[in-house]
């Protein structure tokens, strides 16, 4: 069996740290990022208004009103 030195270990130990920490703050930035963020409203099926042929579905809810994407 292999002895690897202190040095080794810590290195090993301080890489793994490493690389967990930078995983797990990059997923917090992706939820931060997701739960500030508000797109800007885009025009689309209402609800209701699915029943062409070309367009069979419609958007669940929409938080838009027809007013503020008309005036874009």
């Amino acid at each position: 069996m292999m002895q690897w030195s202190r040095r080794t270990k810590v290195a090993v130990s301080l890489s793994v740290s490493a690389g967990v920490l930078l995983v797990v703050l990059a997923n917090v930035h992706l939820v931060y990022v997701a739960t500030i963020s508000q797109p800007d409203c885009v025009a689309h099926v209402r609800q209701g208004e699915g029943g062409l042929p070309h367009r069979p579905f419609s958007a669940a809810q929409s938080s838009c009103s027809p007013r503020s994407i008309a005036q874009k």
